[in-house]
């Protein structure tokens, strides 16, 4: 019986390649053992069959940016519960089109951008890209969120005016703010550089009280029809 050996260095032996590069065709996984991918360069074998895919190129790994439906409940930063538990190959949803193969890496050093309330539901972003996560920090102020909000109470008169003009939060004004009925206890907000606790606020103002919120597009990407609990990869085609 042949002695266990990494991966890693079976690999460089088949394909005449560098440790370095086995590694990287294994992280990225093209290769299989006994018929299954296995992502972890570590992984000892012995005398299991060792496949590196036919079409298998080395490639610099992009980094990715993921899409989450979070629940309400869920923290969207580090907490008892948070958001990022949800992420993993078996909540990818179904008809996701990005044409990105899920792996092990793609849910490591991610950071969490854009953050809701606990209580709240709705578009989440977990991302590897320090470009997108630069676009959704340095420039929060002009970034719009599209919020709808179940809210209780009666709104005071001119009610609607007021939270389309603006009301201070914070210290400041929104930038601008699109607020109207969808329903008779439904409102869609569009608001610019939201903060955590902001709409709650603004309800509160005129009379009304937040019993729901869900998020569903942050900047020019819709969460669609991504259901709770589940995410996608963000396309090339997309751009916050």
């Amino acid at each position: 019986m042949t002695d266990p050996v990494r991966l890693a260095k079976r690999v460089a032996e088949l394909r005449a390649c560098s440790r370095r590069e086995a590694e990287q065709l294994i992280a990225d996984g093209w290769v299989r053992v006994d018929g299954v991918v296995v992502e972890a360069p570590q992984f000892r074998v012995a005398d299991q069959r060792v496949e590196i895919d036919p079409q298998a190129r080395l490639t610099e790994g992009a980094p990715v940016t993921l899409l989450l439906h979070k629940p309400p409940g869920y923290q969207s930063t580090d907490g008892e519960q948070p958001a990022s538990r949800l992420l993993g190959s078996a909540s990818l949803w179904c008809e996701d089109d990005s044409g990105i193969r899920p792996l092990k890496k793609h849910f490591t050093r991610l950071t969490g951008c854009a953050p809701l309330e606990d209580d709240a539901g709705g578009l989440v972003v977990f991302t590897q890209d320090w470009r997108v996560a630069r676009k959704l920090t340095e420039d929060a102020a002009t970034l719009e969120h599209e919020v709808i909000v179940e809210v209780a109470g009666e709104l005071v008169p001119h009610g609607l005016k007021r939270l389309n003009q603006g009301i201070p939060f914070g210290g400041g004004t929104p930038p601008a703010i699109k607020v109207s009925w969808q329903s008779e206890t439904r409102l869609r907000v569009a608001l610019k550089g939201a903060r955590l606790g902001q709409i709650a606020h603004l309800c509160e103002a005129v009379g009304l009280r937040v019993l729901s919120m869900k998020r569903i597009r942050l900047g020019r990407v819709p969460m669609g029809k991504l259901p709770p609990g589940q995410w996608r990869y963000l396309r090339a085609d997309e751009r916050f």
